[in-house]
């Protein structure tokens, strides 16, 4: 049997917003229980959607309701956001948003509820007024928490605005072509002779491909070839900015799923690169990754804050230390980071990155290069961070990041160039 769309689709937000799960843990499993394609790209669709205007739909809510229902009830009270969202943001037709949303009451156990459900929908069709949140606090009108918008709004005070709204919208999909399987100008005849069409917006790296609407990659051609991976643009910066050598010995610290790993070697795919992560389960993501992409490096469970449970002692000539952090950066394409971060991890993650930035420097050669990388937008994880660090290591000097970019620093902001939130940061050792 069948499970019902929109009763796991509710679950998988519950589970985000109620017991601190990630979308990216929850949701591929969902999918799972759905064969045909079209559902799985729609239960996405319902459970991203959900999660970018959860405020705004708990705004109509509160407006309908006496009160939010709680306990055993509460995935019942997200199926209510599950109907809300069809109805204002999707093209299914109103009867047919109403009606599988009340159905999907009855497979939560929830028959009970089904006509409180059935009224609430059908007085959001009838009351457009109710999205009005023009006098509601900002969380709502933005759809973020509000010591997001805060610190937005203190980190950029003419640019929150824009990031809260680049946010909002819908990743882009970004492909990089594995140019030691094939070439650029190959991969994007495949693309045109296969009807796809493509951009190549960066003209310093023309191996980053945005595709002009999402698909599904594993259709693509090439991609069992492992002639592409996919990686946003602003990820992509991270390699050509280490500018690794043939000759190199590098460490990937962090390196978990594996995208920058993979774009190393294919500058340098004679270099010796040693991919890191903590965590076992992501390294399973990471070796797929090069399998399918052609690509030998070692592998290593690690933690990055305490090297000498894993380093033999041999010093780096690069490293690219893309630290954890509260991926503030790339809400647009995790929409439940939002509600999964809170404003006390901020100063966590910061004490935990510079943890890592101390320990992992003595591991780098005199002369060396060192990429400090976020996907966060947040001043405390990306320039204070880096400005700590310097004063407190006299060897450490700042130096251009390449690619035209003459600082030794680059924020980049969600939306800017259809790219992610990164931060870049390149150091070198002194010389003996």
């Amino acid at each position: 049997m069948t499970a019902n769309l929109r009763a796991v689709a509710a679950t998988c937000c519950y589970q985000v917003v109620d017991q601190g799960k990630s979308l990216s843990d929850v949701l591929p499993k969902a999918q799972f229980q759905f064969p045909l394609p079209a559902d799985k790209a729609l239960l996405q669709e319902i459970c991203f959607g959900v999660l970018r205007y959860l405020p705004q739909l708990d705004f109509v809510c509160q407006q309908l309701m006496a009160k939010p229902l709680i306990k055993q009830l509460r995935p019942l009270q997200f199926l209510i956001y599950v109907g809300i969202y069809q109805l204002k943001f999707l093209r299914i037709p109103d009867h047919a948003a109403v009606g599988e949303t009340v159905e999907a009451a009855r497979a939560l156990k929830g028959e009970s509820m089904t006509k409180l459900i059935n009224g609430v929908l059908r007085s959001v069709q009838r009351k457009p007024e109710l999205f009005d949140v023009s006098q509601a606090p900002l969380s709502v009108q933005t759809n973020h928490p509000s010591w997001l918008v805060q610190s937005l709004q203190a980190a950029y005070p003419e640019q929150w605005q824009a990031v809260i709204d680049a946010n909002q919208q819908k990743a882009p999909l970004w492909l990089r072509v594995n140019i030691q399987r094939c070439s650029i100008n190959q991969f994007c005849q495949t693309l045109t002779d296969a009807g796809i069409a493509f951009t190549q917006p960066q003209p310093q790296m023309p191996q980053a491909i945005l595709l002009e609407q999402a698909i599904d990659v594993t259709v693509l051609p090439g991609y069992h070839e492992g002639w592409f991976a996919v990686q946003d643009v602003a990820a992509q910066y991270a390699a050509q900015f280490l500018a690794p050598e043939n000759s190199d010995s590098i460490l990937d610290a962090c390196c978990a799923p594996g995208g920058k790993t993979g774009h190393l070697l294919e500058l340098a795919p004679q270099s010796q690169v040693l991919a890191l992560d903590k965590d076992p389960q992501r390294l399973v993501r990471v070796r797929e990754n090069l399998l399918r992409l052609g690509h030998q490096a070692e592998v290593k469970a690690g933690d990055a804050a305490t090297p000498k449970q894993w380093w033999d002692g041999e010093l780096y000539d690069r490293i690219l230390l893309d630290v954890p952090c509260s991926a503030t950066g790339v809400i647009r394409r995790h929409p439940d980071i939002r509600w999964l971060r809170k404003s006390a991890d901020i100063a966590a993650l910061a004490t935990l990155q510079q943890q890592i930035l101390i320990q992992i420097w003595p591991l780098l050669k005199p002369g060396g290069t060192l990429l400090y990388a976020t996907c966060s937008v947040l001043p405390q994880e990306n320039q204070q961070q880096i400005a700590q660090f310097l004063a407190h290591h006299q060897d450490a000097i700042p130096v251009a990041l390449g690619l035209s970019i003459n600082d030794s620093q680059w924020q980049i902001l969600p939306g800017e160039q259809s790219a992610d939130g990164f931060f870049y940061a390149k150091l070198q050792k002194k010389a003996n």
